[in-house]
């Protein structure tokens, strides 16, 4: 059975290596969701490349440029850190490979735990600036 992925920061080290995987292994995924949040270019290449349904970039002064290079495509093109924290819920993705770094990987992996997903972290910095077990750090909020 095909996961069906979203490779939050696919633009980064660990995003490009997962693609590689990716594209080594067609049968056992589908890919949803690319997202990046500055490297629109990276972002538009692997677009093109691997036609997700969905791309995000979180910076919205990035937003027309992506979706000017995508417009000949069927990829739904968002912006914003609320679009990356609101995409991980979709129905059509199952797996959730978090490469994002520090606390911008907490709210979209936390969103993507309540919703169920599959979660695969590339690195522990999203549990670190979760704070652990005692904390009184709720998701969402930091002190």
């Amino acid at each position: 059975m095909q996961k069906h992925l979203a490779i939050l920061g696919s633009t980064g080290s660990i995003g490009t290596q997962t693609l590689e995987v990716i594209e080594k292994n067609p049968d056992h995924f589908t890919l949803e969701i690319l997202t990046a949040r500055n490297n629109a270019d990276e972002l538009i290449r692997q677009s093109r490349k691997f036609l997700p349904n969905h791309v995000v970039i979180t910076n919205e002064e990035k937003y027309k440029y992506v979706f000017e290079n995508l417009a000949d495509l069927p990829i739904k093109v968002y912006a914003g850190t609320d679009a990356l924290e609101q995409i991980v819920e979709m129905d059509s993705v199952d797996m959730i490979m978090s490469a994002l770094v520090g606390f911008s990987g907490l709210q979209p992996t936390m969103r993507a735990i309540n919703a169920g997903k599959n979660i695969a972290l590339a690195n522990k910095e999203t549990l670190v600036v979760g704070g652990g077990p005692g904390n009184k750090i709720s998701p969402g909020k930091r002190s």
